[in-house]
């Protein structure tokens, strides 16, 4: 069984959940008395988010590189970030790692084609929903990504950092996030939509949802599970 380093607190609400779901997920195939080791390297969002601000992707990969070095050092096996943005230089930090890193977009794409689906909706933060990093190897599998409107995408962000990054919820926050869904469903004729942040499940849900969803953080999860396990 492999040790798991998970760069955590992007942010602290996305984070409980992983350490949760991965411990009981292997503990759940394997039975008996047995819980994975794993190790989490909390770093902070708010500096993170500064460096996409600034687009300076030299900054923020030293800063995360350091993040997965403590945790190769602690004895990982495998790393994994457990969030989307971040992974607009996922191929940097996998150049420059010792281990191997586990893609939470690459798993979440691999769902989207066992599913069949051909046209998805993506939600988060800006940097997510504008940046080509997420898109591209969902177009290579002949996948079309459609995103929110600019006005749309403004807002969706700001309610992500503002609110969920936090762990508060609102219930006039999920109606505008319900009617942004509905318009790209009716517009653009969206199957799903993909959580591309990790505290989008706070508020969305395939009950919650217009159309299924596809959460970035569970596909994520169970992909990694299986990894240990490999």
């Amino acid at each position: 069984m492999k040790k798991l380093g998970l760069v955590g607190g992007m942010g602290p609400e996305s984070t409980i959940p992983y350490y949760h779901d991965i411990v009981y997920g292997v503990h759940e195939k394997l039975g008996g008395d047995v819980f994975p080791e794993l190790a989490i390297e909390s770093v902070n969002i708010f500096k993170m988010l500064a460096y996409f601000k600034q687009e300076d992707y030299d900054g923020l990969t030293e800063y995360l590189m350091d993040a997965v070095n403590h945790l190769i050092q602690g004895g990982a096996d495998l790393v994994a970030l457990s969030a989307n943005t971040p992974h607009i230089i996922f191929d940097r930090l996998q150049e420059l790692s010792a281990v191997p890193l586990v893609s939470i977009i690459e798993a979440t794409k691999d769902e989207a084609v066992r599913l069949n689906y051909q046209r998805i909706g993506l939600l988060g933060t800006i940097f997510t929903m504008k940046g080509a990093f997420f898109r591209k190897p969902f177009e290579e599998s002949g996948i079309e990504i459609i995103t929110p409107t600019d006005e749309e995408m403004a807002y969706l962000n700001q309610k992500i950092i503002t609110e969920l990054e936090l762990g508060i919820l609102k219930e006039d926050t999920l109606k505008d996030f319900q009617k942004v869904i509905r318009r790209m469903q009716e517009e653009n004729g969206i199957e799903a939509i993909i959580l591309g942040c990790t505290e989008l499940p706070l508020l969305l849900s395939d009950e919650t949802s217009p159309v299924p969803c596809l959460d970035t953080m569970k596909i994520h999860i169970k992909t990694l599970v299986d990894k240990i396990l490999e």
